[in-house]
């Protein structure tokens, strides 16, 4: 068993247009005040696709920018583990193979994996788990593209906890037999009883596109039982990530006051204050994505790599990522960065 598996690239691709908080705000024909989309939701402002920006077309930009920032090269990768959305260019096709032949990734196989916003957290145990216990694989990509914030409908008022869907891709190389930048322990947790809870109602086989839904079904993400969720939410979701947090911690041999830098999803701004408070850390050891958004499970990628611009990750920093997803599952891993 291989224990010493690493981080050895990173990779964000981000498109050009940015929705602000007074467009949001006149979408939702001002019952969303541009104040309360900056104060309360926590947006400033977030990325929007460009006529080019695929889900799949931005995961190869991302995995390109990860194989630029590494001396890792696209035929050295053994594995692509694809965690972009579904939401991509053409349905049942495979993103980890698109990617795998833009990028020249000859030698690797790839596999298409869903956790939603916990996808790349997901990803990256099972890539340890891989990387750990099969010797011919010894580079993984984890990479892929989300732009779910296409289906949101802003007049929905129930859905304000989604108008902060953004756009962009991420990318995480993981090697084995490292000694910088080690993963380490990681827990996940998972609720099924809020499986249907959000989803895009008009799409799937229950209820396909038709002529007579075709105004509404690309704006179609919503509650389905917004109250079972709700409900459920507050009486399991913060017990359930900080049994995350505290177990991944644990499995890494670490306390919460160790803790040097957190990569937290985007969400309202209280919650992030909240999250912050209960671990004991400052706004110094963070990023707040007020400016980018929420870009599902780029989210991680993307504070990270931004927490290496601004020095707040170090040589030597003890990084905790934590992760959410509709479905409805909480996870948490921790990163050693630096020998």
């Amino acid at each position: 068993m291989n224990e010493h598996i690493g981080i050895t690239g990173l990779g964000i691709y981000l498109p050009e247009y940015v929705m602000t908080a007074k467009e949001v705000s006149n979408l939702t024909d001002g019952y969303w005040t541009e104040s309360a989309v900056v104060d309360k939701l926590g947006l400033v402002g977030k990325r929007i696709p460009g006529k080019d920006d695929g889900t799949q077309e931005m995961g190869v930009k991302a995995a390109i920018d990860a194989l630029s920032n590494s001396s890792v090269k696209a035929e050295d990768i053994d594995v692509i583990l694809c965690m972009g959305e579904e939401w991509k260019e053409y349905p049942l096709t495979t993103s980890a193979l698109y990617i795998q032949d833009k990028i020249g990734a000859i030698n690797a196989w790839g596999i298409d994996l869903q956790n939603r916003c916990c996808t790349t957290v997901s990803a990256m145990k099972i890539a340890k788990d891989m990387l750990s216990s099969d010797d011919d694989i010894k580079t993984i990509m984890i990479v892929g593209g989300y732009r779910n914030g296409d289906f949101v409908n802003y007049k929905d008022k129930s859905m304000s906890m989604m108008y902060n869907l953004s756009a962009g891709a991420g990318a995480i190389i993981l090697q084995s037999d490292q000694t910088e930048n080690l993963l380490l322990g990681t827990h996940i947790i998972a609720d099924g009883s809020l499986s249907r809870d959000a989803a895009v109602k008009i799409g799937g086989i229950n209820e396909p596109i038709s002529k007579a839904n075709i105004d509404t079904a690309y704006q179609s993400l919503t509650l389905l039982d917004s109250e079972h969720m709700k409900n459920k939410l507050n009486d399991v979701s913060m017990k359930n990530w900080f049994e995350c947090i505290d177990e991944s911690l644990k499995k890494s041999n670490i306390k919460r006051s160790e803790l040097d830098y957190v990569a937290i999803l985007h969400f309202k701004r209280s919650m992030h204050h909240f999250m912050l408070e209960e671990l004991g850390l400052s706004e110094d050891q963070t990023i707040y994505l007020e400016d980018y958004g929420h870009i599902g499970q780029v989210d991680q990628i993307l504070s990270l790599k931004l927490g290496l611009e601004q020095k707040k990750v170090k040589p030597g920093s003890k990084v905790l990522m934590i992760a959410a997803g509709i479905g409805y599952v909480w996870a948490a891993n921790v990163i050693q960065w630096g020998k």
